[in-house]
Order: C-alpha cells, then sequence, then structure tokens
C-alpha cells in the first residue's frame, strides 16, 4: 500500500478536507486503540470516545462557518472527546501526551514524505511550497482562520494566522491545553523542508496555541551569495 495516502507527491495537491479528515481519524483512533490494549484500558473507550465526538459535533453545528470548518470542527472535537475519557484516567500530562502521540504519529512519516517529495521534484521548490500554502488555506483552513499576508512576493511568503479555528473550538470546550497539539502536527511536513536543498526557509517562532498572539508562517528564498557577503 502506498504510504503517500493524501497524494503529496503526484504534484497539483488540491486538499480534500473530506478524505484528509477521514484518514487522519481512522488513524488517530487506531492509535488510540492501541495506547489503550497497552495500558490496559477497556476497549471500547474508543467507540464511546467516537460517539461522543458525534454528540459534540452535533451540539456545535453553529460553529460551521464553511465547508472547511465542517471537517476542522470533527478532527478538533475527536481530540476533545478523546481527551475528555482519558483525563479521569491518566491525568491531564498523561492524556495530552497521549492525544498528543495519537494524532501526530500515525500519518507522520506519510506526511514528511509526501512533503518531501513535492519539494524535491519542484523546478522551483520555494514556488511550490506557496502553492501549497495557498491551496491549504482555501481549502483545508477556509474562513473560521484570518490570514494576514505581510509579505508576499517571489523571494517571500509571510503568512500571519490572526484567528485560529481550532484553538477556538478547543477553547470553547475547555481544553486549550490540547491546542499545541494541533500546532505540533505541523511538523510533520516543516521537516521535509531542507533549507540547503530546497532553496528556502521556514520560521515559526510562536503560535496561539502556545501563547503567541498570532501563527506565523514564514516562508523566505535563502539569500543568494551577493547578498550573505555584501
Amino acid at each position: 500500500m502506498s504510504t503517500d495516502q493524501f497524494g503529496l507527491a503526484e504534484g497539483a495537491y488540491v486538499p480534500d478536507p473530506d478524505r484528509d479528515t477521514t484518514l487522519l481519524l481512522d488513524a488517530f483512533y487506531e492509535h488510540l486503540a492501541a495506547t489503550l490494549r497497552d495500558r490496559a484500558l477497556p476497549g471500547d473507550l474508543v467507540t464511546a470516545m467516537r460517539t461522543r465526538q458525534g454528540e459534540l459535533e452535533a451540539a456545535q453545528q453553529s460553529l460551521i462557518v464553511d465547508e472547511p470548518a465542517r471537517h476542522n470542527l470533527r478532527m478538533t472535537l475527536a481530540l476533545v472527546a478523546a481527551y475528555a475519557l482519558l483525563l479521569p484516567r491518566l491525568g491531564r500530562e498523561t492524556a495530552v501526551a497521549v492525544v498528543r502521540a495519537s494524532f501526530i504519529e500515525p500519518l507522520g512519516d506519510a506526511m514528511k514524505e509526501g512533503t518531501q517529495a513535492v519539494l524535491d521534484n519542484a523546478p522551483d521548490a520555494f514556488a511550490a511550497m506557496v502553492e501549497l500554502s495557498r491551496s491549504r488555506e482555501e481549502y483545508a483552513f477556509g474562513k473560521g482562520f484570518i490570514f494576514d499576508r505581510t509579505v508576499d512576493d517571489d523571494e517571500r511568503y509571510h503568512l500571519d494566522v490572526r484567528r485560529c479555528f481550532y484553538h477556538d473550538v478547543l477553547a470553547a470546550n475547555s481544553a486549550p491545553e490540547l491546542t499545541p497539539v494541533m500546532c505540533a502536527f505541523d511538523a510533520n511536513w516543516i521537516e521535509a523542508i531542507a533549507p540547503d536543498r530546497h532553496g528556502f526557509r521556514f520560521d515559526r517562532r510562536t503560535t496561539i496555541g502556545t501563547g503567541g498572539t498570532h501563527c506565523p508562517f514564514h516562508f523566505s528564498r535563502n539569500p543568494s551569495r551577493n547578498e550573505e557577503t555584501g
């Protein structure tokens, strides 16, 4: 079976929120089920988590501002549901760690390898990354997020996220401590960027989830030799 579940390596990737979210959540719950077995916790907890996720979705339909938000709500509330059932059994620190591992690890290698293939095969890796970012902003994030493009030219694409739908949903469900889990998920594609090979660097020094006022997603071409020595 192909490890490139998202079809990144095929080029011209357009996010499919329904497909992508289903892949992610199936892997999330499968990882949780294995963790429950390892910790000798009841196996039917996963069924209870999925049921709770559905209940939360039904009760929070007003948060759906567009089609991407429908799937982002589904994904975020899966974390809320799992956390709520793990918290009394494992305590806060361990429950967060289990949710984090189950959300980030299962598809991590696939995302990294797919993104790396896109960049390695692109005539202009920086342009390919910017195109991928723009596509995700439109199709995967949508109006639940507020974006501020502070710089957008051939050398730099600096995007600041001023409002995060994930954080809003988690805070509304008394689980803002899970927002860094969403932030950490991005490491799966960030780690694919090799500045020396791909000719650009990525910088995100803070996020809303870790206490920042915004999330900077800054892509910048490497300086030329003249700039470095001038």
